[in-house]
């Protein structure tokens, strides 16, 4: 995890922070529910799998992860990845200089289904934006989701990003068949003049 990110982090109902290895069971007895897992790409993770990759990603500063916690219960997750953007000048030895290194992000998110429909969401995905854009300088952040995920979509729009792609038939549901999904972005400008 970056060094110049300051944790916790707060909304106005929520404390964000890195997970550690006593949030994971937590985490992880809503993460295989199947009214909420049925949004995912994965659908259901293996415990041991899950709880590797997830504290691993703490070392890695182009992935974070987080909890959102509500009094004491964790009540949904986050995360960012940070990637170059598409650039030229791949294999440059300057290449870590030119302005598309790092500089976009991709998020995600994740509430538990006894607190979806309360606003949690949108809550974390703005503050993944802002920690994104005002932290770590980034230029562009992205997120997706299924077309028939509508609670998805609204947090996205609530937030201020904006419907990029409309992929017709582009995504595999395991229910569902061939299904649409959406593509949501924001600009760091665009951010930043929502924001002043």
């Amino acid at each position: 995890m970056p060094t110049t990110l300051t944790w916790p982090r707060r909304t106005a109902r929520l404390e964000l922070r890195p997970p550690t290895s006593e949030d994971i069971d937590e985490v992880l007895g809503f993460r295989n529910d199947p009214e909420l897992n049925r949004w995912f790409l994965l659908t259901e993770v293996e415990p041991e799998s899950f709880r590797s990759r997830w504290l691993a990603a703490a070392e890695d500063p182009d992935e974070i992860s987080l909890v959102a916690v509500a009094g004491d219960t964790i009540i949904g997750t986050g995360g960012l990845d940070r990637s170059d953007s598409m650039g030229q000048g791949i294999g440059r030895p300057d290449a870590d200089r030119l302005p598309w290194h790092r500089a976009h992000g991709s998020i995600g998110y994740m509430i538990a289904p006894g607190h979806a429909g309360q606003g949690y969401a949108t809550e974390i995905v703005k503050e993944l934006l802002a920690l994104a854009f005002d932290d770590l300088g980034l230029h562009r952040v992205t997120a997706g989701c299924f077309a028939d995920n509508i609670a998805s979509w609204r947090v996205m729009e609530k937030a201020g990003m904006r419907r990029e792609q409309h992929g017709v038939k582009d995504s595999w549901h395991a229910e569902l068949g061939w299904v649409d999904g959406y593509t949501y972005g924001v600009l760091a400008e665009e951010w930043r003049q929502r924001r002043d």
